[in-house]
């Protein structure tokens, strides 16, 4: 694994992002985990997350892009934080752009973006929190591709969260990033997959957050929800 995977699992849990016990999800479901990425709230931890998603996206996408998407609302400062980190660690200027959840009708920003407005021949790479059942992409990737004015003027070079669940997205058994490569045809990636928080923090991280219970818990979690 990474350093700055291992890196980054420290910091979720040091930022109390990732949790380990008993929560019930907005599904209603009962999970060993909870991910909540409006934890980082403070300059030094938003300066430090932009630079593992700027890691992550060099790290899966090179350098052949131009434009940062955040969907609204948590995707608009992980895509302003990315943007910012990676001009400090790779000397490259992406612009940021977002969506309004309701459209502006007046002043010189008027529209449904705001920031940076994507046009044809911009090279895209979506920025997001996390992902369970992919839900979110069916209103982002449509937002993006109006943009065009001709088919296949905006690409998509990939998407990138911060924590793959490994669950299986709705009617499949795979998990919902495969789920968003195949239906969209392009790479959708993590900073950081669940296989990876628990194989760093059971096996290897200097304190063992994932107790033998916790791991009872989440193996069988994954037994019932688990992706294929």
């Amino acid at each position: 694994m990474e350093d700055y995977k291992k890196e980054f699992i420290d910091f979720m849990v040091e930022c109390n992002a990732l949790k380990f016990g008993s929560f019930t999800l907005k599904s209603g479901r009962k999970s060993p985990f909870f991910m909540n990425a409006g934890a980082y709230v403070t300059g030094g931890q938003l300066k430090r997350l932009g630079e593992f998603y700027a890691k992550a996206v060099h790290a899966n996408f090179g350098d052949d892009f131009d434009v940062f998407f955040g969907p609204a609302y948590k995707g608009i400062p992980l895509a302003v934080v990315t943007a910012l980190a990676y001009s400090e660690l790779y000397g490259k200027e992406i612009k940021y752009c977002s969506d309004r959840k309701e459209e502006k009708d007046h002043g010189a920003d008027k529209g449904s973006l705001l920031g940076y407005k994507i046009n044809d021949g911009d090279r895209v790479v979506i920025i997001e929190d996390v992902t369970t059942s992919g839900k979110s992409i069916e209103e982002t990737y449509p937002k993006i591709k109006s943009q065009e004015t001709v088919p296949g003027g905006i690409k998509i070079v990939g998407e990138i969260v911060s924590l793959n669940r490994m669950e299986k997205a709705p009617d499949s058994d795979k998990a919902a990033l495969e789920v968003i490569s195949e239906k969209y045809g392009f790479p959708a990636r993590a900073i950081v997959s669940m296989n990876d928080v628990i194989e760093y923090l059971y096996t290897e991280g200097d304190k063992k957050i994932i107790t033998d219970e916790i791991k009872k818990e989440m193996d069988s979690y994954y037994s019932l929800y688990g992706a294929k």
